[in-house]
């Protein structure tokens, strides 16, 4: 099975952000605290980030290892 990026980002953000959307969760927590919503803004950005410059093959193995297993993909 090959994943392509946009599906391992999709991934991704459900394992770390569950339903919310990335953006929002960012907005979330600036609201309760601007503070960390600045780390929380530039982990977003980290994360999009290695996104994009990681190999799709490395990506995929570190998606797969951490999924639960009854996860659907």
């Amino acid at each position: 099975m090959t994943l392509s990026k946009t599906e391992i980002k999709q991934l991704f953000e459900r394992l770390i952000f569950e339903e919310t959307d990335s953006r929002d969760w960012v907005e979330d927590v600036w609201g309760l605290s601007p503070l960390l919503g600045d780390s929380a803004a530039k982990l977003l950005e980290a994360f999009e980030a290695v996104i994009e410059c990681c190999p799709e093959e490395h990506l995929e193995h570190l998606v797969l290892t951490r999924l639960p297993l009854d996860e659907p993909i």
